[in-house]
């Protein structure tokens, strides 16, 4: 029996308008209730599609192996975990870990207790203050979780922005591109802003972040620029309340969706030949350009939209020319050594 998912725009604002259903459309109760009590909690949209499809994957992995929720225990997960390895195409450590603190939280919500069974993976670890300093903290978890790698910070190059700036032909796209690169904004961030985020007179730009969030940037007076000349001369005359609107074909005036920010980065990337600039590429640039320039972490952080300042401090990582041009700091200010002309 198949499962799916499907987006229900008529559900109570109450419900979760992602449903899953199997190929009777018979929805599935223990998914929904959770999905249900998420919306309660007011998770935004983009929250609420990744835990359906996190429990996508484990509605159709329980109808595959006859397993069912209430039978769950510790020796189950690990073999949730092992057939997601196994069988190709293979998810990153992240996504698995991802799907594994969904599927504990959603056990905790229907049955009021942790997975029962043997804990196999029981490990210590230590924690301290988010800022890097004060006693560590010895914690104890019997949670299993893949190791992820290092996350590494690579921002673009000032040549390669340059070549993909100069690309553009359009006030309205050199303005989204002005919004990642000098203050940092999420793709999803930039779609979401309204006419009335905007203020031009104070240089400043409301933004609705992650979890409903708001936040005040300033606009540099690069972006404030291009704003101007997009405002005034090319957005259509249109009722849509959207910053951002299509400027032509059938959609002309109706607000930018997604799938059309990505086309317009998938054709810059070939016409510039940067294959690395991506809206995310843009927000990392941001920030290790602000780190760079001596900005406090705090600030960042509230530039960013970060809920936790250890992802600000991914920021502070150093990349190679960074540590190349530092060594050769270093070694142009120690005392030279003589080198002999020829060896006795």
């Amino acid at each position: 029996m198949s499962v799916r998912l499907l987006l229900n725009n008529s559900v109570p604002d109450s419900a979760s308008p992602y449903r899953l259903v199997d190929d009777r459309n018979r929805e599935i109760a223990w998914a929904h209730q959770f999905l249900d009590a998420q919306k309660l909690r007011q998770l935004s949209l983009r929250s609420l599609r990744a835990y359906a499809f996190d429990l996508l994957h484990l509605a159709r992995w329980l109808k595959a192996t006859h397993h069912s929720l209430s039978r769950l225990n510790q020796s189950l997960l690990l073999q949730y975990v092992r057939d997601q390895l196994d069988h190709p195409p293979q998810p990153t450590p992240q996504t698995i870990n991802h799907r594994l603190c969904v599927l504990r939280t959603l056990y905790r919500y229907h049955y009021g207790q942790e997975i029962p069974g043997k804990a196999y993976f029981q490990r210590t670890y230590t924690t301290r203050s988010s800022l890097g300093y004060g006693r560590q903290q010895p914690k104890i978890t019997t949670n299993l979780r893949l190791r992820q790698p290092r996350r590494v910070i690579v921002p673009l190059s000032s040549e390669q922005v340059a070549r993909f700036w100069k690309g553009f032909r359009t006030f309205r796209d050199l303005a989204i591109i002005a919004l990642m690169l000098l203050d940092g904004l999420r793709s999803c961030e930039v779609l979401q802003l309204q006419l009335e985020d905007l203020s031009l007179p104070q240089a400043q730009l409301r933004v609705l972040g992650k979890g409903g969030k708001r936040r005040v940037v300033p606009l540099p007076a690069e972006t404030l620029q291009v704003l101007e000349n997009y405002l005034h001369l090319e957005r259509p005359l249109t009722n849509s309340p959207a910053l951002f609107v299509s400027l032509k074909g059938r959609q002309r005036g109706h607000p930018m969706t997604a799938a059309g920010l990505r086309s317009l980065f998938r054709h810059h990337r070939l016409r510039s030949r940067v294959p690395q600039a991506n809206p995310h590429r843009f927000r990392h640039t941001f920030g290790t350009d602000m780190v760079r320039a001596g900005m406090s972490l705090p600030a960042l952080m509230h530039l960013m939209g970060h809920a936790d300042i250890q992802t600000t401090m991914l920021y502070v990582q150093l990349a190679p020319e960074d540590v190349w041009r530092e060594f050769a700091r270093a070694v142009a200010q120690r005392v030279p050594l003589s080198t002999p002309d020829k060896m006795s």
